[in-house]
């Protein structure tokens, strides 16, 4: 995982021309030359987040990071998006969320992450309880995707049930 790149910008507006990669995202797409090269000035500039793209054989394939930094009380929400389709159910989302999730907590400092994602998107969901998310709620109706209103599925991870998690794993 590295900062995005202001050379690399078409390829980011690529996957987000793409349904089938924006399907699960609260983002929506395409956007326009501008619309990418404001996305990335705020990235670089905003103190209460963290954007990386995942790079898989020196080429970037997706995006994750964590937005909303509550300083004050140790918080943030996590997101993801693999662009590049042929690399789906490869492991690469659950990779780089347990990488996310470790900065997170050992140079971030943070007390919680949150993250939220489509109901009927199972892939994630397992990745995301793999990482140590555990759920939290449903937001009912709360997105609007494809005619209807779409229920989103809640989930954090405290550091301290993260750190015990990492006690007990086996080393390996």
């Amino acid at each position: 995982m590295r900062p995005p790149r202001r050379e690399e910008l078409s390829i980011y507006q690529r996957w987000f021309e793409d349904p089938e990669v924006i399907y699960f995202t609260p983002r929506a797409g395409p956007f326009s030359d501008a619309e990418e090269e404001e996305w990335f000035k705020r990235v670089g500039d905003d103190p209460n987040a963290v954007q990386w793209v995942i790079e898989v054989d020196g080429r970037p394939v997706g995006f994750t990071g964590i937005a909303g930094i509550n300083w004050r009380h140790s918080n943030g929400e996590t997101g993801i998006a693999i662009g590049e389709k042929s690399l789906w159910h490869k492991g690469i989302a659950s990779e780089a969320m347990a990488l996310r999730t470790a900065f997170c907590f050992r140079e971030l400092n943070l007390h919680k992450i949150r993250t939220r994602a489509f109901m009927e998107n199972e892939a994630s969901k397992r990745a995301l309880q793999k990482a140590g998310y555990r759920e939290t709620g449903i937001q009912r109706e709360e997105m609007f995707r494809d005619g209807r209103f779409r229920d989103i599925w809640m989930g954090e991870v405290l550091r301290e049930d993260w750190e015990r998690a990492q006690r007990d794993e086996p080393p390996g």
